[in-house]
């Protein structure tokens, strides 16, 4: 597996997943030594390899240069979307597959005979059997790092609209009250919470990797105090960084809090009621994680009664979500729902292709 560093370079890296994985651009890695690759001059490859990618649309609206891609098969089939019982007979003649977020299975893998690599347009890795390609001799990589500029500023974005307020001013303004105060500027007076700065302020981090020093860095900037919640199972102190505190204890400190760690048997439902009770009416949840790893009936409920303050999520534990997911909800107060978009920035989607 990868490893995780602080990196605002924007740079993907491509990490082995398996013994033989090793990204695209070292593809020949993984193909036994009598069918290696090499590239021509015009750097399509002599080996006429096919490529398959299985839900484009995930990545691209049409806006990026795929020619990356060009370079390692010479013949590829983009798939906008594909369906689970559509899997296996789209991939059964492909050497390379990309796959963002369809699942590829045992049944899947004993379809396509000549499958050599499975490419996962992401990180996380959940949606390919890794064992079973492991047992099948086909290397699957993931890409890390490319969308951490985008995901940075969508978390510090989220924390400074929070802090000033922005939409609480927009709507006083467009419902008349700068126009009727008797002084030149409105301080929100009608506002649920003053507005802020975020220096001195404390942010807790759960997931001290890629994206969680990313943010880190980040907010140090502007003056918070950054604080890290110890792994569930961890030890208080790892590999010679910073402290970390017991989540429980780390609750009640901080004003925001921002989840970063990967959704495991250990962190689903991290954050349900009773840690949203701890961290109190006035912190701001930020999830950019995963879906699961927060309770989401129970910030639901918590932002209704007004026991957190207030609540980002990015990502849902059903996507795309149905109409009546519990944090689809009309009536609950100071949550912002983006549709897992974080990460899809025209130049992060660029990096994640090339």
């Amino acid at each position: 597996m990868h490893k995780h560093g602080a990196d605002f370079s924007g740079k993907p890296r491509w990490g082995e997943v398996s013994r033989h994985a090793n990204g695209l651009a070292g593809y020949q890695h993984a193909l036994p030594s009598e069918t290696m690759l090499s590239t021509k001059q015009d750097s399509r490859p002599e080996i006429e390899l096919q490529g398959t990618m299985l839900d484009l649309g995930s990545t691209d609206i049409g806006d990026l240069d795929l020619s990356a891609l060009d370079r390692v098969c010479a013949h590829w089939t983009h798939h906008a979307a594909t369906l689970p019982a559509q899997a296996a007979a789209r991939i059964a003649d492909a050497d390379v597959v990309v796959t963002n977020k369809v699942v590829i299975g045992a049944a899947e893998m004993d379809a396509a005979a000549r499958l050599r690599l499975i490419c996962i347009a992401a990180t996380g890795t959940n949606n390919v059997d890794l064992d079973a390609a492991r047992d099948r001799g086909i290397a699957v990589t993931n890409v890390a790092g490319y969308a951490t500029p985008s995901v940075v500023q969508h978390v510090l974005a989220i924390m400074l609209g929070w802090a000033t307020r922005l939409g609480e001013q927009q709507q006083a303004v467009q419902a008349g009250e700068w126009s009727r105060s008797p002084h030149f500027c409105l301080l929100g007076e009608g506002f649920r919470q003053p507005v802020r700065e975020l220096a001195g302020r404390r942010l807790g981090i759960v997931g001290y990797g890629e994206l969680g020093r990313g943010v880190a860095r980040a907010a140090e900037v502007f003056g918070m105090e950054i604080l890290l919640a110890q792994r569930p199972g961890g030890d208080a102190v790892q590999a010679s960084e910073s402290p970390r505190l017991p989540l429980r204890d780390l609750l009640p400190r901080v004003d925001v809090l921002s989840l970063h760690c990967p959704l495991t048997d250990a962190t689903r439902s991290l954050i349900g009621a009773d840690e949203l009770a701890l961290l109190g009416p006035d912190a701001l949840l930020i999830n950019t994680a995963r879906g699961g790893i927060v309770d989401e009936s129970a910030l639901a409920a918590a932002l209704r009664a007004g026991t957190v303050g207030a609540a980002a999520v990015d990502t849902l534990t059903i996507e795309p979500p149905p109409p009546d997911h519990p944090l689809l909800a009309a009536d609950i107060p100071n949550l912002i729902v983006t549709p897992h978009a974080a990460w899809a920035t025209r130049e992060a989607r660029q990096r994640l292709l090339d």
